[in-house]
């Protein structure tokens, strides 16, 4: 990734935004939209294997929905992301994001009026679509930009980084901050969501949009700056 120096710095701020982004939407997947994760896909893949066992609040459908939508998404922005060469990754990966911010303004604009409890609609199944569309467009981009720590939909390798490589394991706490920051950016996102959707599902979609715009916006506009230098 050969970006200029203020879009490298800039990159790692937008996708703790992006962070915070995957904690309102599995918030809001998890409690709304049937015990479906559609951003972390490891959870999901659990989920489905509970359902096909029969367990009790979950969903083949809904799952298999969430997975083959990330797959679509996936797809989507590795399609986006195997054009940029390597002192362009960031320029493209802007762009799999602005497609983020699009799946996520269309499940915004479908969550209205829903209130979770629509069992047989079809409107839980496209914001379950929706959503993981975002993500998986999203992860995709994320995956080839590889900036440590920052994969903004798991932890388990940040958290365990933490512990493998602290002072009590005998290590020199690498990119602590950083690591930390994600923990916390996926804890108060999934806490907002939380508490956003007591009031309004359709709210928490909209906060998640306008948090994945704004981090969007924010490396546009850092590319466009670095053109101009």
């Amino acid at each position: 990734m050969n970006e200029s120096a203020s879009t490298e710095k800039v990159a790692p701020y937008a996708l703790l935004g992006m962070t915070v982004v995957t904690g309102l939407v599995d918030a809001v997947s998890f409690l709304s939209l049937g015990h479906v994760f559609t951003a972390n896909m490891t959870g999901n893949i659990v989920f489905l294997a509970f359902a096909t066992a029969h367990v009790s609040g979950l969903s083949v459908a809904r799952s298999s929905t969430a997975l083959l939508s990330f797959l679509m998404g996936a797809i989507l922005g590795g399609r986006v992301m195997a054009r940029a060469s390597a002192d362009s990754q960031i320029r493209f990966a802007a762009q799999a994001f602005f497609l983020e911010g699009i799946f996520l303004l269309a499940a915004s604009f479908c969550s209205i009026g829903y209130r979770g409890d629509r069992e047989h609609s079809f409107q839980p199944f496209a914001l379950i679509a929706s959503t993981a569309l975002a993500m998986g467009t999203r992860n995709a981009a994320v995956r080839k930009l590889a900036i440590p720590d920052l994969t903004t939909t798991v932890l388990t390798l940040t958290i365990t980084g933490i512990g493998a490589d602290s002072s009590l394991a005998n290590g020199n706490n690498p990119r602590l901050a950083r690591r930390v920051a994600a923990v916390a950016a996926m804890f108060l996102g999934a806490a907002l969501g939380a508490v956003v959707i007591h009031y309004s599902i359709s709210g928490a979609l909209w906060l998640a949009t306008a948090i994945s715009a704004v981090s969007c916006s924010a490396l546009f506009h850092s590319v466009r700056t670095s053109d101009k230098m």
